[in-house]
């Protein structure tokens, strides 16, 4: 037997610094500790979390930390400790496998014992206890027990593991043909939203309640296309601004300092689990600014601002991309920074102030959080203002002072850690997420920011044609997954939407073509979660239902269908068709639950309109102006100045003289069909 100590402390990943003092002999998953398995013949303990998971906290500091319990682990297991935010690609295998074995459901902390042959699964589970409770047994207890069963249950097990890997290979889903119309299909999908909806609060389903942001956009987007095809969806669009209403009002919201948890505990949105994710800012910040496209809401307009002056504030790194989440604890509490005492708050503020915060936050009533107020507004805005009988504008700058002075108190805080890794898929939301702001709200500098984050996955992620999955104190780490590329590229193409810049459309082509040539089915169609020289695990996955962040096949065909439309390359569009057609199947099933791929597919039923500007850079943007309004999913607008462009997307002209480079010339393009040139702003309206 092999003298084994902790390896943890040589990894960049804050959750593995994080073990790396534990009793525990941690290794990382790699050849060296796979080899000791079998080597060995012991049974893996693989444990799969991330640094900002409360319940991951919960389970080392009763178990990983505790001398007895690593004992047991040390003597009979070779233990393995994952970051799922590094390596997604084991975390998705493994939590369809546990779903497999224990249809109870999954999260985080992932534990599941492995044999070290084939790194199949024989028992799993989330979080235990150190003694038993919630139904669970203790950890030690359940350790003995697993080791005595892997010893003498070996012929039970090789059938068990032979089932298992039967039923993983059985997993993606073959090629079928339609058994719907796309309008049928598209329908049945908005009215599953429909029974699954929360008239009383807003979102979906019950607690835990996430805010489900690819479900809301799903609602926005039929209610959009409906309403061009000549047709109505009144209830769609009231679900996503009640919804949206709610969760900004919400306690799933931080008031003070922006941003938005992951999720509530209940299914008011009050108490939330106060860990906050950059890709659920990143996708919300795009819904909060389609909302806008209706008509000016100074909630959700608050929403905005406060959100990306946090992320600027406490998330960017100075190169340009954006860390990804803060833990829910600090000083060994949930939440302890973002609650207050009603005596505290009081302390802080004048008479008036306080009486505002008191009447806005509900600090008049019972505490909501462990003898604690967790702020989340009761009421509306304006139901306190006329309450209190306030001039409207005068309580908008009491309730800046307000927010400015108890941000300020909290910033003494111990504040909960960041952690610092750079994520190249949640950039890529945030990308998306940043240039709806900006363009919404005419911010200029979130618009820099967002080229920020292009400029830095081409600086620092992308090298010989490959995608990094993550970035550590100047150092990337780990093969780019699907869900890198596909995110990072949609949003590209939002950027050169807002910002045309020759560099990022390069950028975009090229990444296009990695992952086309390295994630796509050619047989099947669609894109494996893995690229194709990617370490071989017991699954391979072609992701496609939505989660907490949007299926990387979803966002795949949306991204090369746009860039395809863009660019006039066919071998685009022909891999994001083949996927839909790939997909079709899984879809059908259940329809509510592929939202980001239903979005892709609408995109098929109603053509996708693209205007394209060429000319001089400011008049260009002055017809963007005026020819932009309302929210139109459907359509793409690129200004494309002469002066800034090497390479041309082959539909358009290369040879424009001098005079016509003074004036604008636009092109409206359907699918690959393009007008002739348009010279006159009205023409142009009139052609729109």
């Amino acid at each position: 037997m092999r003298a084994m100590k902790n390896r943890l402390h040589l990894e960049s990943s804050l959750y593995l610094q994080q073990h790396a003092d534990n009793p525990v002999q941690w290794q990382p998953w790699d050849e060296e500790a796979l080899s000791l398995a079998r080597s060995e013949n012991k049974p893996i303990l693989l444990s799969i979390g991330y640094s900002s998971c409360h319940w991951c906290h919960v389970m080392a500091e009763e178990s990983f930390a505790d001398d007895a319990t690593a004992q047991v682990m040390n003597a009979y297991f070779i233990n393995i400790k994952v970051d799922r935010e590094e390596r997604p690609d084991l975390d998705k295998v493994y939590q369809t496998a546990l779903q497999l074995i224990n249809p109870q459901g999954g999260g985080w902390p992932l534990t599941m014992f492995l044999d070290p042959v084939t790194l199949l699964p024989f028992f799993g589970g989330t979080y235990f206890p150190r003694e038993p409770r919630y139904q669970l047994p203790g950890f030690s207890d359940l350790l003995l027990r697993l080791k005595e069963f892997y010893a003498d249950n070996k012929e039970e097990l090789n059938e068990q593991q032979e089932k298992l890997g039967s039923t993983l290979k059985q997993m993606v889903a073959p090629v079928l043909e339609p058994s719907m119309e796309d309008s049928e299909l598209l329908q049945q999908a908005r009215e599953q939203l429909g029974t699954q909806y929360d008239s009383q609060h807003g979102g979906f389903g019950n607690a835990p309640k996430f805010a489900m942001p690819n479900a809301l956009d799903r609602l926005l987007r039929h209610w959009a296309h409906t309403r061009r095809a000549g047709g109505t969806d009144k209830d769609g669009l009231e679900m996503f601004m009640i919804s949206l209403t709610q969760l900004a009002r919400g306690g799933i919201y931080d008031h003070l300092g922006g941003g938005f948890f992951r999720y509530s505990t209940d299914r008011q949105w009050m108490i939330p689990h106060f860990e906050k994710m950059l890709y659920d800012n990143a996708q919300l910040l795009s819904l909060y600014s389609h909302a806008l496209a209706f008509g000016d809401d100074q909630l959700f307009e608050d929403v905005i601002v406060d959100t990306v002056e946090w992320l600027r504030r406490d998330m960017a790194d100075p190169k340009g991309g954006f860390y990804s989440a803060i833990d829910a604890d600090s000083e060994g509490e949930e939440g302890r920074y973002y609650v207050w005492r009603r005596e505290q708050v009081r302390r802080e503020l004048d008479e008036d102030e306080y009486l505002l915060a008191e009447t806005l936050y509900g600090l008049d009533k019972p505490a909501n959080f462990e003898a604690r107020w967790n702020l989340h507004r009761r009421d509306s805005w304006r139901s306190v203002v006329d309450r209190l009988s306030l001039d409207a504008q005068a309580a908008r700058e009491q309730l800046h002072t307000v927010k400015g002075k108890l941000l300020e108190a909290r910033l003494t805080r111990e504040a909960p850690a960041t952690d610092r890794k750079v994520i190249t898929a949640w950039n890529g939301l945030l990308l998306s997420g940043l240039v709806d702001a900006a363009v919404q709200l005419k911010r200029s500098e979130w618009l820099d920011d967002a080229a920020g984050i292009a400029d830095f996955a081409f600086n620092e992620l992308w090298s010989d044609g490959k995608l990094y999955a993550t970035w550590s104190e100047g150092t990337p780490k780990f093969a780019g997954y699907l869900d890198d590329y596909a995110n990072l590229l949609l949003g590209l193409t939002d950027l050169l939407s807002a910002r045309w810049n020759d560099t990022h459309y390069q950028f975009a082509l090229a990444l296009a073509d990695a992952l086309v040539t390295h994630f796509h089915d050619t047989e099947q169609g669609g894109f494996y979660f893995t690229a194709h020289g990617h370490e071989q695990l017991i699954h391979r996955p072609k992701p496609t239902m939505d989660d907490a962040l949007p299926p990387g096949n979803g966002t795949a065909v949306q991204a090369l269908m746009a860039l395809g439309h863009l660019s006039g390359n066919t071998a685009f569009l022909d891999a994001a068709h083949n996927t839909l057609r790939w997909a079709r199947g899984v879809m059908e099933k259940v329809p509510a639950a592929h939202c980001t791929l239903m979005h892709a597919l609408e995109d098929t039923v109603h053509e996708p309109q693209q205007v394209i500007l060429r000319g001089p850079a400011e008049l260009c943007e002055e017809w963007r102006r005026a020819i932009t309004g309302g929210y139109q999913p459907w359509q793409k607008i690129y200004c494309i100045p002469y002066d800034e462009v090497t390479t041309l997307p082959a539909y358009l002209p290369t040879l424009v003289g001098a005079e016509q480079r003074k004036s604008v010339r636009a092109y409206v393009c359907s699918g690959l069909q393009c007008s002739l040139p348009i010279d006159s702003l009205e023409a142009l309206k009139a052609e729109l």
